[in-house]
């Protein structure tokens, strides 16, 4: 199978996955239609059932986003720079992916890489998605038959690997890295995602970043889980701006996390808590704060934060604001839109697979 036949195969499955983004429109000329749309619809509105944060809505943002991914020329810019190494003939490798389930479809990333770069995929799912990606490679088994022996899922223990991309907090990459050293590895740790505001933010802009918080409930490192705000900054017009957002609540797990924090909190008499009945706000120095929960911390000059942040990167997924003394910042409203080489942890993911 050519490097052409890979990438026409993710194409088609783009072109597929398309039709069920939040606001996607069935394509009657889709060749996979006839075998796989009635239950993909099926499986989009049944998997929160056996995971609650993987609601129609998340799920379908999901397909959305690797939809725009897999578009041709998005997927052509990106592979351009790796295309010599690509067409050079090479044995497969077994690639190991020990994936995360944290936000629907986390590991795509991670089996499009493997799939590209010619070598052999074997993944271990989460129990908190395990049906999403199984149903996705069916898929692209049936858009390109050559992939069937190169997909391959396990739940038993790992054996005979060439490489492992494993995805964990920070306790598990330290198991990771005892039983996995030997090989080739991208051992991925904890990483949060921030937000630095100057105070002459519109309120448009900080509803969009209400879609940085509050997408996939908080739940991916690239969600904003703490704000940097200038010292004095009141925080009226930031609340004002994510209302629309309240209905998050209604979800019995994110409400569940919320009424805990807020109780814990409330107990230890905590007097910078701030609180809009979906989200609560509290002064912390560290990055990753519970769900329903946003931490903040004051800056007197934001050139030293800037400093900070780029001494702290490694913990650091993105970075969301509009001043341009931060480096590297992202738009409001554009945190879980990463683009093909937006690489967790920056490691370059296909670089690695092809020097195995």
């Amino acid at each position: 199978m050519t490097i052409d036949n890979r990438i026409k195969a993710f194409i088609g499955l783009g072109q597929f996955l398309k039709q069920f983004a939040i606001n996607g429109k069935k394509d009657d000329q889709n060749p996979l239609n006839a075998l796989f749309y009635n239950d993909m619809e099926e499986l989009i509105k049944s998997v929160h059932i056996h995971n609650q944060w993987f609601t129609e809505d998340n799920v379908r943002n999901a397909f959305g986003a690797l939809a725009d991914s897999l578009e041709e020329n998005s997927l052509l810019d990106w592979i351009s720079i790796y295309i010599k190494d690509l067409k050079a003939e090479k044995e497969h490798k077994r690639v190991a992916v020990i994936m995360a389930g944290n936000i629907p479809m986390v590991g795509f990333h991670d089996m499009l890489c493997v799939l590209l770069s010619g070598n052999k995929f074997v993944g271990k799912l989460s129990s908190d998605d395990k049906f999403l990606l199984p149903f996705v490679a069916k898929i692209l088994k049936q858009t390109e038959p050559d992939f069937t022996n190169l997909i391959e899922f396990t739940e038993d223990q790992l054996k005979s690997m060439d490489a492992v991309i494993a995805t964990g907090s920070n306790n598990s990459a330290r198991y990771f890295e005892y039983y996995f050293g030997k090989y080739p590895n991208i051992i991925r740790k904890n990483r949060n995602s921030i937000a630095v505001l100057t105070g002459a933010e519109t309120k448009p802009e900080l509803k969009l970043l209400g879609n940085d918080v509050f997408q996939y409930f908080g739940l991916g490192c690239r969600n904003v889980s703490k704000l940097f705000v200038p010292k004095g900054y009141v925080f009226d017009t930031f609340y004002e701006s994510i209302f629309d957002f309240q209905n998050i609540v209604n979800n019995n797990k994110y409400a569940n996390n919320y009424d805990y924090n807020k109780t814990v909190y409330l107990m230890s008499s905590n007097p910078t808590l701030l609180d809009n009945n979906f989200l609560l706000l509290k002064e912390d120095a560290t990055y990753s704060s519970p769900i329903g929960v946003l931490f903040y911390e004051f800056y007197e000059d934001i050139k030293d934060l800037n400093k900070k942040l780029e001494n702290e990167a490694e913990q650091l997924q993105c970075i969301v604001s509009n001043s341009i003394e931060i480096k590297n910042a992202l738009p409001f409203g554009k945190a879980q839109c990463p683009t093909l080489n937006d690489y967790a942890d920056g490691v370059d993911t296909m670089k690695f697979l092809i020097g195995i």
